[in-house]
């Protein structure tokens, strides 16, 4: 409690100059002194805020339970070993530059630091207001890794009349992380929604946010490409092939997140999600204008969302029309109660799973005063239907502000002054609301040791159908071969074998081919192989590597030589189960030629899903390996053929020049 409720706090650089931190932090704990003791420390001793002060933590009468520094970096060490001195507990460090060796006594004193680096923190549960700017309180808890961004959250939250529950700026994370700061949110009874900002991403984030919305408090993520997942390893295909965003997405995925790009979308989303998160797609569209009405459809499919045609619409005003969208053909201008009227057919006739009433509802009061208060009226009339419903109801009005776009907001119906964000939000929220927390228990893997080459690789993968072959160290060995041509030569050691001329396709001859293949790279161990010469196969690429960030990911797309080029993949956390398998298989651009393409028989996309979530089982339980990639894999209608393997250890690395591994 002590960064939610501290029974006491003290700013220490309380500062009677509104220019500096010191006088918004002592202002805005001064809020909260009918529920805890506020001490102002001051080194000159004059009063702040017409408060007394004192001029230091040691002559106070008992120990502050927090301390907020609001002194220069410079004065901090000396502050904070007075503090751990007389037994303070948490400490909120306001500026950057705070020494190492300052944490690490915090750390070591057994007491908490919320910082450095950071705006501060609110609650508006508890009056805790120790930090810059001003909050309006409300449901939407935000915990961000910038306090400028977290604080254009709050006050776009402000004016959507969403507000802010709780606040936390963690700043650079020496001590508390944002993980810790979203836990608590769990059981925070003022939260109904959960908005975050990170550029970073430390561990417990995804269980964190698995918590939260296993405590029906939907999580809405903003990041930026340069985050820590931004990482890419240039060791294999896969590697290249994950950009950060596609493994945060998949961690959104994971924990039922989802995330967007900009701080007013956050804030969209959220005024959404606290009005209710649509049981399915399907939107009503309802305007005072068949072009708004037409826009608004648009952009709601654009939005991932349908606009179904209606086969009862019975109880709507005399001329409007009956498809879907519902144009009221100036039957609001002639009776306001309309717009309800014409809200209550949808929301009752269980056709839409959710309702956008687009155009000039809003702006009757600002220009004919007269309508103000039967506009303000129907406001509440459709507030209190989508109440009694349970169906999301959102409003695009023409009108940034008014009476009754107050009123709306206030009773939980969220309005844009843009159709694109209204639609932009529900479609967020629609997406949400049909994705769920994936829980996998993954199967024992494999215990076979680790050793470089593509040979062990196919001995470790024992779960993976490949071709028949044998090690060849001499001309004479390949050319007594037993297999059936045509034949694969392959330099065993060799990390991406295309690039260094260490595959060979079509061999007739082995023993020659050998012979060439030996006097270029040298000698070795190489492998003889029966080529794959099935019809109707096509070829893909599953990889899994471990991110720094969230763990291990696996990645599956279309393979071969060509991988990079066309990037058309799709990536979770590992592991996964077959049906997550074969639902990121659907997700594929080439998803079509594995179910049958102008006439092609399907391939076996069944046995293709179970390799998948093998291999992302197998890298999640071997904290030994790093990687594991088969490329390409060859799918057919009798089953899966992986013609190459790569695995690379933990703490091991393949040489650039060569390609090789190293010891």
């Amino acid at each position: 409690m002590i960064f939610s409720d501290p029974a006491s706090v003290a700013v220490v650089g309380a500062s009677d100059n509104p220019a500096k931190w010191g006088h918004w932090l002592a202002r805005g704990a001064l809020v909260g002194r009918d529920r805890r003791a506020v001490h102002l420390v001051n080194r000159g001793g004059g009063p702040v805020l017409s408060e007394p002060t004192v001029r230091s933590l040691s002559e106070l009468p008992e120990p502050p339970e927090l301390v907020v520094l609001a002194v220069p970096a410079a004065h901090v060490p000396a502050v904070v070993d007075e503090a751990l001195a007389v037994g303070v507990r948490g400490f909120v460090g306001i500026p950057s530059g705070i020494e190492d060796g300052v944490v690490t006594r915090i750390r070591e004193a057994g007491a908490r630091l919320l910082g450095p680096n950071c705006l501060g923190v609110f609650d508006a549960a508890t009056s805790l207001h120790l930090a810059w700017g001003r909050f309006q309180p409300g449901s939407l808890g935000v915990v961000s890794q910038s306090g400028q961004v977290g604080l254009e959250v709050a006050g776009l939250a402000a004016s959507s009349g969403t507000g802010v529950s709780r606040f936390v700026s963690v700043g650079n994370q020496a001590d508390v992380t944002a993980a810790e700061a979203l836990l608590e949110l769990v059981s925070h009874d003022l939260t109904k929604v959960v908005g975050v900002y990170l550029e970073s991403f430390g561990p417990g984030i995804v269980t964190a946010m698995s918590e939260l919305r296993a405590a029906g408090k939907p999580v809405v993520l903003l990041t930026v490409g340069s985050s820590v997942a931004a990482r890419e390893a240039a060791r294999t295909h896969t590697g290249a092939l994950t950009s950060c965003l596609d493994v945060v997405d998949a961690a959104c995925r994971r924990a039922g997140a989802v995330r967007v790009a900009t701080p007013a979308a956050l804030v969209d989303l959220a005024a959404v999600l606290t009005s209710g998160t649509p049981r399915g797609p399907r939107v009503g569209v309802i305007s005072d204008s068949g072009g708004q009405g037409a826009i608004a459809a648009d952009l709601a499919v654009a939005a991932g969302l349908s606009v179904p045609a209606l086969s009862a619409v019975d109880g709507l005003p005399e001329g409007a029309a009956r498809r879907n969208p519902i144009d009221l053909a100036g039957a609001g201008e002639r009776d306001l109660r309309n717009y309800a009227r014409a809200v209550e057919v949808l929301l009752r006739g269980g056709e839409v799973d959710s309702v956008v009433l687009s155009g000039y509802f809003g702006c009757y009061g600002p220009d004919t005063p007269s309508l103000e208060v039967p506009e303000v009226a129907v406001a509440h009339r459709i507030c209190a239907l989508a109440r009694e419903t349970g169906v999301p109801v959102v409003v695009h009005s023409m009108r940034e502000d008014s009476a009754a776009v107050r009123a709306l907001r206030a009773g939980g119906v969220p309005v844009q002054h843009t159709v694109e964000r209204a639609l932009a939000a529900l479609g967020d929220a629609t997406r949400l609301g049909r994705s769920s927390p994936e829980v996998v228990s993954g199967r024992a893997a494999t215990t076979t040791p680790f050793r470089p080459g593509y040979l062990a690789a196919r001995e470790l993968l024992d779960f993976v159908r490949f071709p028949a072959a044998h090690a060849v160290r001499s001309a004479a060995q390949a050319r007594a071969t037993t297999l059936t041509g045509p034949y694969v030569l392959k330099a065993d050691r060799l990390a991406h074998k295309s690039e260094h001329g260490g595959v060979r396709l079509g061999v007739t001859d082995p023993a020659a081919a050998f012979e060439e293949m030996q006097a270029r790279l040298g000698p070795g161990t190489y492998v003889l192989e029966e080529m794959d010469t099935r019809e109707n196969t096509v070829e893909l690429i599953i990889g899994a590597k471990r991110d720094h960030s969230f763990g291990p990911v696996v990645l599956v797309g279309a393979g071969g030589v060509h991988a990079e080029l066309f990037r058309d993949t799709a990536i979770e956390l590992a592991p996964v189960t077959p049906a997550t398998a074969r639902d990121m298989l659907a997700r594929l651009v080439c998803a079509p030629l594995l179910t049958g393409w102008r006439g092609a028989p399907a391939t076996d996309v069944t046995a293709l899903a179970e390799v998948i979530a093998r291999i992302s089982e197998t890298l999640a339980a071997r904290p030994d390996l790093a990687e594991i990639e088969l490329n390409p894999v060859r799918v057919g209608p009798d089953g899966v053929l992986a013609v190459d393997a790569l695995i690379v250890p933990s703490g091991d690395a393949l040489n650039d020049s060569g390609g090789l591994y190293v010891a």
